[in-house]
């Protein structure tokens, strides 16, 4: 997720090109300002005068602004949002007003999806030299990842609680359609930008963030919906290979993470955390770890029926082994995270679209540990996902208020 503060993050240019690429996706003045092989613009003359300082988008020179730097960065609102209304559904403790809630900000994921989708549609069109530059953005590149975990997060959404709202056969058509544009979209970015990493985007040692997980940790999301899709599959081959798909998408990921996560540790103790806009992506780590524990724990459940003796229990098997080791991981990563961001803050954390982080990663840790808590019956892990919950809702609600001024009545977001 990157981000759009004062602070810049040194992560290396574009292979060929002087300059260094900042977190805020601008190149440094030594660099030129244009994109290989793109057609140069002519220079656009604006109006001299501003929007009314007293109304929306006030610091845009024109509404059409808007459309001029909208990265994908931007579908991370969505998987924040998104999460809080399938975590919600996920508790293993409920109270009266919960599902509501939980499907109220689902269906509010679901138009910022459509309004977000549109826009980005205008971008690519009104600045397609913009939009295909983001991927030679070592930092705006990593957040493809969040377009195709956007997708899959109301998709989710749509089966675990649209039911009621749609009914059953119109909320499980619309998270299967979800779903795979969702996995196709995640699959390409797992490849696609670590491909471009390796030739094009000029690395340097101290580049390694959280963000380099975001291409990579989409499969894991598509393994994890795929688990809520399966008792809708009539038992036999097709229901066969989607679970045993999952359970390959699982590997992507996992073993990406693995490979990540020890540039991204060593990246923090040797060369520190780097400006404090940078501080908000460490959290992004919880995201492959609590989604893997979601991953396992409901694929294994699923495996019952749908694979054979003795591979299903060995699933179920899996669920416990792999998932309570995972979670202690992601618990002492939260701790570090927060002891981090905490002594950031004290000394100044600007806002800018990297605090989404705090969201996403933090959702896939409740539905993590809900489904341990519907694993072992623990009252320990019931009660710390309703803990990581509060966390969460309280998080997302100042994320998503300083994001919303930020954006429709300041407008500066989209500069």
């Amino acid at each position: 997720m990157s981000c759009q503060g004062p602070a810049t993050y040194r992560t290396g240019g574009v292979r060929g090109q002087p300059g260094r690429m900042t977190l805020t996706g601008e190149r440094e003045a030594q660099a030129p300002t244009t994109i290989p092989g793109a057609t140069p613009a002519r220079p656009e003359v604006r109006p001299p005068h501003r929007l009314a300082r007293a109304g929306l988008l006030r610091d845009l020179d024109r509404p059409g602004d808007v459309f001029a730097a909208l990265g994908p960065n931007w579908f991370s609102s969505i998987m924040g949002t998104g999460i809080v209304g399938g975590a919600a559904a996920s508790l293993p403790i409920g109270f009266p007003g919960l599902r509501v809630f939980a499907t109220v900000v689902w269906g509010l994921a679901a138009v910022l999806l459509l309004a977000l989708t549109t826009a980005w549609a205008v971008h690519w069109v009104r600045h397609t030299d913009t939009a295909r530059g983001y991927a030679s953005n070592p930092v705006m590149a990593q957040s493809w990842g969040a377009v195709a975990m956007g997708v899959m997060t109301v998709g989710a959404g749509s089966v675990l609680l649209g039911g009621p709202v749609l009914g059953t056969t119109a909320a499980v058509t619309i998270s299967w359609v979800l779903w795979s544009a969702g996995t196709a979209i995640g699959l390409v970015t797992a490849v696609w930008i670590p491909y471009r990493m390796i030739t094009q985007h000029e690395v340097g040692a101290d580049s390694a963030f959280g963000g380099w997980l975001m291409p990579v940790v989409p499969p894991m999301v598509s393994a994890a919906d795929g688990a809520l899709l399966l008792p809708h599959m009539a038992v036999g081959t097709g229901r066969t290979t989607l679970i045993l798909a999952c359970y390959a998408m699982v590997g992507i990921s996992l073993f990406a993470t693995l490979a990540i996560l020890p540039q991204v540790w060593n990246k923090l103790v040797v060369h520190g955390t780097g400006p404090a806009a940078a501080v908000p992506t460490m959290w992004i780590v919880l995201g492959p770890l609590g989604q893997s524990v979601t991953a396992v724990n409901l694929l294994g459940t699923q495996a019952a029926g749908t694979l054979p003796e003795p591979y299903a229990t060995g699933a179920q098997v899996l669920g416990l082994l792999y998932g309570v080791p995972t979670w202690g991981f992601a618990m002492i990563w939260l701790a570090l995270a927060a002891a981090v961001t905490i002594r950031t803050a004290r000394r100044g954390l600007p806002f800018s679209l990297t605090w989404w982080s705090f969201t996403f990663p933090v959702g896939t840790v409740v539905t993590g540990t809900s489904a341990l808590a519907a694993r072992t019956h623990l009252p320990s892990f019931a009660w710390a996902a309703l803990g990581l919950y509060a966390l969460l809702l309280a998080t997302w609600a100042v994320v998503a208020t300083r994001t919303a001024h930020g954006s429709l009545v300041r407008g500066h977001l989209f500069a």
